[in-house]
């Protein structure tokens, strides 16, 4: 048996890897069109950085390990230009020496990826605009910087390359300005939890431009300015373009194979094309949202990896199938931590899903063993059945444990009242007896038992402020006095029973506090005695910093753009 695979990064090196292991005879080749394979995609803005500081590091494999250890034929800058599936053979151009030739197949995989999308604007050509996608794109932007010494730079798209090509420039010492059409960067996040991470940059140095459309580039003396709508231009010495990706499947078009969203191959779960003998694998197939069961494109890391393994599988007479993506993924942003998995709130409304959410705010471990730190959680489920739709999570330690925990249980079908009956390791140092993912159980459990009603931050702007309902804060004198939401009064917590004949049972309370637990216990307090309390998901610490980020950005655009 003959494989060929067009791709030799995360799916197509997996695939070629797992084939020798269950097959000691085939033959395998594998057309690599950069100069590089098996590399870290997702490890390059850190050689930027310097935190890699060894090339090499960012290479699991070379053609001549591929060679030495599984007996694989791997060929750099090499180019496969055309498929031709009625003779199960691909034409080859060797980049080194523009030599053509055609090489034939039993089995074609096809691991091609993804490529920076890239817009059509004037000025895309411009020496000072660089992409982030290979290898060499990586070295050409170090280069850059050790020849040139930029003093800024502009990143043009807000996502996981973004941030971190953004953290890790701001780090060498340039004055870095994101700017995308989004309010908001990281979209897998919702709105507010995104609030958290703009926080973060800001605190760092990075100059956010969010609501902002990119019209072009420009050479302007001596660097780059970046052409934007309705604003002036922003200067840099240098610009970056992270607005994403796009489905590399200019070959699988020509081949006559079936395209789905963005250009993507079309694959069923065992990964076949729609044309015989050829699989497909990473960033340029489309798959099916464990969570919701849309098509979908998710380019992540983890599932090239198990999609070329399934290929393996199955070219080699097995029966693996692809279950779906579920977008669980994490990201470093300076000091935090940053997770998701599922789909957000935003999403599931979109897909006319009848979701709630609960926000919560736990420390990493327990409270009285030094050095918890706080981590803000985001739980989605449906209404009703209490299905888990999706997590995210913004903190400094313990949030990727948590995030592999509930993508877990999403992955198990539990429903999301069931956190709170998990088993969960703890020992001070590392967690807390009432784990944050069972605390979140706990109280999704109480929204289930009609315990807790919750009022969110969008309701803020409908609530009655002429007297018919009770806006009740109840922190300390001390933190109502450092920050408070007009026309809320104070009562706090612990004088609430003593204070129940300021607060007319008539009207509807409608409760807050720093986290969310007083004012819970408030809820409490006050149903029990018979009033109609409701509580407001995250609390006064979560409120300010959602509150003060919608602010700075609305500040920030001009008057009559859509805000």
């Amino acid at each position: 048996m003959k494989v060929v695979i067009v791709g030799g990064v995360a799916a197509g090196a997996t695939a070629a890897a797992r084939i020798r292991r269950l097959d000691e005879q085939a033959e395998i080749i594998v057309f690599e069109r950069s100069g590089y394979v098996s590399y870290a995609n997702c490890g390059l803005p850190y050689y930027v950085g310097d935190v890699i500081t060894d090339p090499e590091a960012l290479t699991l494999q070379t053609p001549e390990s591929f060679r030495r250890r599984f007996r694989i034929d791997v060929r750099v800058n090499h180019e496969v230009l055309d498929i031709y599936p009625d003779r199960k053979a691909v034409l080859v151009r060797n980049l080194q020496t523009g030599d053509e030739f055609e090489e034939s197949y039993d089995k074609l995989v096809l691991a091609p990826g993804a490529k920076p999308t890239q817009p059509r604007l004037p000025g895309t050509e411009i020496d000072r605009l660089f992409t982030l996608r290979t290898v060499e794109d990586t070295f050409r932007i170090k280069d850059f910087i050790e020849r040139e010494h930029p003093r800024s730079a502009v990143l043009a798209g807000g996502g996981f390359i973004g941030i971190e090509l953004a953290e890790n420039l701001r780090e060498l010492g340039l004055e870095v300005t994101i700017v995308q059409r989004p309010k908001q960067l990281m979209s897998p996040l919702d709105a507010d939890m995104a609030s958290l991470i703009h926080a973060e940059m800001r605190k760092h140095g990075i100059r956010l431009e969010l609501g902002r459309t990119v019209e072009g580039f420009e050479e302007q003396g001596g660097g780059v300015d970046v052409l934007l709508k309705d604003a002036q231009p922003l200067h840099a010495d240098m610009v970056v373009l992270a607005i994403g990706v796009t489905p590399d499947t200019e070959l699988a078009r020509k081949a006559g194979l079936e395209l789905g969203l963005k250009n993507s191959i079309v694959v069923n779960d065992r990964m076949e094309t729609s044309v015989p003998d050829i699989y497909a694998a990473g960033d340029a197939v489309q798959v099916k949202h464990f969570v919701t069961g849309e098509d979908s494109l998710i380019a992540l890391a983890g599932p090239a990896n198990k999609q070329g393994r399934i290929i393996a599988d199955n070219i080699c007479g097995g029966n693996s199938r692809y279950l779906g993506s579920q977008g669980s993924s994490v990201l470093k942003v300076f000091d935090l931590t940053a997770a998701t998995t599922g789909i957000n709130e935003t999403t599931a409304r979109k897909l006319g899903l009848r979701a709630d959410a609960v926000i919560l705010s736990p420390a990493s471990h327990a409270g009285y063993y030094p050095g918890g730190k706080v981590m803000t959680m985001k739980v989605v489920f449906e209404q009703e059945t209490f299905r888990l739709l999706g997590a995210q999570i913004v903190g400094y330690e313990g949030v990727d444990k948590r995030i592999d925990v509930l993508a877990t249980a999403i992955h198990a079908g539990m429903k999301a009242t069931q956190l709170k009956d998990l088993d969960l390791a703890y020992a001070p140092p590392y967690s807390s007896a009432k784990d944050p993912v069972n605390m979140a159980g706990f109280m999704i459990d109480n929204i289930a038992n009609g315990l807790l009603t919750q009022w969110r931050f969008d309701d803020l702007a409908t609530l009655p402020h002429d007297g018919s309902a009770t806006l009740l804060d109840v922190r300390t004198e001390g933190e109502f006095a450092r920050g408070r939401i007009e026309g809320f009064v104070n009562i706090p917590v612990d004088e609430l029973r003593d204070r129940l004949d300021e607060i007319d049972p008539a009207k509807p309370a409608y409760v807050i506090c720093q986290s969310g637990l007083r004012s819970y216990i408030a809820c409490r307090i006050l149903a029990g005695s018979g009033y109609d309390a409701r509580n407001f998901a995250g609390g006064f610490r979560f409120y300010d910093a959602v509150a003060n980020d919608r602010a700075l950005i609305e500040s920030a655009l001009p008057c009559g753009m859509d805000r």
